[in-house]
C-alpha cells in the first residue's frame, strides 16, 4: 500500500480527496498538509467538512502539516502526493515535491505545460509516456500528472466515443456549472445573494481553460510533444444555482456522416484502460446513456457510479447533415476533481509508474 499526502486537504477539492481515499485499498493517507493558519491542529479541529460522508477518526486525528516538502516529511514517511492546493500556489510547491514525488494534482498551475500530461485514463493512458521527458529534462526523480478543469472533463469524456466513430468538424458547447465549482471561502466563492433566483453569464478563464484543455486531451503524442486535436471550439460558460454537477449542452459537427442511433451505441458500449485494469476507482461504464427526454438531470444522476461516470442523454441529429446535439452531466468535485486524479495514480501505477 503506498503512503499519501494531501495538500490543500481542509478545502472542498482536499476534503473530496479524503472521501476518495480513506478506503482505498492501494493508497493510505498519512500526512495531510494546508495553510500554516491549521497546521499543528488535529484535522478534526482544523477543517470545516462540508461533505456528505463523514471523516474517519483515525483521519482526525491526524495533525495538520505545512504544504511544504518539510513539512509533510517531517510529518510522515509519504509515497505520492496529491495537491488540492489553488493553482498559484501550486506553481510554485508543486515542483519542490515533484523533485522527490509523484505528485497527482487537481490545480490548473501545469496543464499548459509541453511535457505535463492532462490525463483522463479512458481517453489517452498514452500520455503518461511524457513523463519520461519530463523527469529526464527537469531532472526529477518524481513527476506531475494534472487532471482536467471539471468542465473540460465532462465535455470530452463525452466527446470521445463521436470522435473515434465519426471524426469532428466543430464542437459548440454551454455549460451550466454548480457553485460548489466556486469553492466555499475565498475571493472565487459565490454568495446566496449572488447565485439564488439568478445565473452569472461569466466564469473568469473557464472558456479559455476548456478550449484549450479538450484539444490537448484528444490530441496525440507524438515524438516527445503534444499535438492538439484539430478541430473548432466555441464555449460558453454559466454558473447556475446547482450544489454540485456540471451540465452542458453540446453541439457537434461531424467529419462523417452521423446517426443519432449509432452514436447512442458507441457512447453506451464506450470503455477505456481503466475499465480494462477493473482500476478501484474506475466506473463500470463511464458514460451512462439516458433514454428520458427529461435525462440527464443534477440532482438524479450526478452520483452515478459514485460520481465517477458522466450522463449523456437527448442525443439527437441537429440543423446540418452531419451533426449530433446532446446534453451531458458531470459531478464536478468528484470526477471533476479529486476522484479524477486518484483514478489517474491507480492508473499510473498499474502502468509501472509508481
Amino acid at each position: 500500500m503506498l503512503r499519501a499526502a494531501i495538500l490543500g486537504a481542509t478545502g472542498m477539492v482536499g476534503q473530496r480527496f479524503i472521501q476518495q481515499l480513506q478506503d482505498h485499498p492501494d493508497f493510505k493517507i498519512e500526512a495531510l498538509a494546508a495553510s500554516e493558519r491549521s497546521a499543528g491542529k488535529r484535522f478534526g479541529e482544523a477543517v470545516e467538512w462540508v461533505l456528505e460522508t463523514e471523516v474517519k477518526p483515525e483521519v482526525k486525528e491526524i495533525e495538520v502539516c505545512p504544504a511544504t516538502v518539510e513539512g509533510v516529511e517531517s510529518s510522515a514517511k509519504v509515497d505520492v502526493v496529491f495537491s488540492a492546493l489553488p493553482a498559484s500556489v501550486a506553481a510554485q510547491v508543486e515542483p519542490e515535491f515533484a523533485q522527490s514525488f509523484p505528485v497527482f494534482t487537481n490545480a490548473g498551475a501545469f496543464r499548459r505545460a509541453s511535457d505535463v500530461a492532462i490525463l483522463i485514463p479512458e481517453i489517452n493512458p498514452g500520455h503518461l509516456e511524457i513523463l519520461k521527458k519530463q523527469r529526464r529534462e527537469r531532472g526529477w526523480k518524481g513527476f506531475i500528472v494534472t487532471n482536467a478543469n471539471c468542465t473540460t472533463t465532462g465535455l470530452v469524456l463525452s466527446l470521445k466515443p463521436i470522435m473515434d466513430e465519426f471524426g469532428i468538424e466543430e464542437v459548440r458547447m454551454v455549460s451550466m456549472q454548480a457553485v460548489s465549482g466556486a469553492g466555499f471561502r475565498g475571493s472565487g466563492a459565490i454568495s446566496a445573494m449572488q447565485i439564488i433566483d439568478n445565473v452569472i453569464p461569466y466564469i473568469g478563464g473557464e472558456e479559455e481553460k476548456v478550449q484549450y484543455e479538450a484539444k490537448k486531451i484528444l490530441g496525440e503524442l507524438r515524438d516527445g510533444a503534444f499535438k492538439p486535436a484539430r478541430f473548432r471550439l466555441d464555449v460558453s460558460c454559466n454558473r447556475v444555482p446547482v450544489l454540485d454537477c456540471h451540465t452542458e449542452c453540446v453541439f457537434v459537427e461531424t467529419k462523417e456522416e452521423s446517426d443519432p442511433e449509432r452514436a447512442k451505441e458507441v457512447i453506451s458500449n464506450f470503455r477505456g484502460q481503466p475499465q480494462k485494469l477493473n482500476l478501484h476507482s474506475a466506473p463500470e461504464r463511464p458514460i451512462w446513456l439516458m433514454e428520458e427526454e427529461n435525462r440527464p438531470q443534477p440532482r438524479f444522476d450526478r452520483m452515478l457510479e459514485r460520481g465517477m461516470a458522466i450522463a449523456v442523454g437527448r442525443v439527437r441529429s441537429g440543423a446540418a447533415r452531419k451533426s449530433l446535439v446532446y446534453v451531458s452531466c458531470v459531478h464536478n468535485n468528484i470526477r471533476g476533481s479529486a476522484g479524477g486524479s486518484v483514478l489517474n495514480a491507480e492508473l499510473a501505477r498499474a502502468m509501472g509508474y509508481l
